[in-house]
């Protein structure tokens, strides 16, 4: 069996076109947005994305790493030698 890419490309006039996506509104403006981890529910992670205005990347980028240093939400991968499915 083939693992098969879940991804898609970013249509740079429409945004991304996977419906739920966090990213759309900024794409399609040009806006810049980072997405950073914000902790976990279930065992799986969770994310937290912000935005900026135009030409506003370098605060973002200072703002998005001062949450991760108070959050504190980033873990280590765990690789797993098996997925465990039959």
């Amino acid at each position: 069996m083939r693992a098969q890419a879940t991804g898609s490309l970013t249509d740079l006039t429409h945004g991304d076109t996977l419906p739920g996506t966090s990213t759309t509104p900024a794409a399609v403006a040009g806006y810049p947005s980072v997405t950073v981890p914000a902790g976990e529910h279930g065992g799986l992670p969770v994310g937290i994305s912000f935005y900026g205005t135009a030409w506003t990347e370098a605060r973002l980028l200072a703002f998005a790493a001062d949450f991760e240093a108070v959050a504190q939400a980033r873990r280590e991968p765990k690789f797993l030698t098996t997925l465990g499915v039959k």
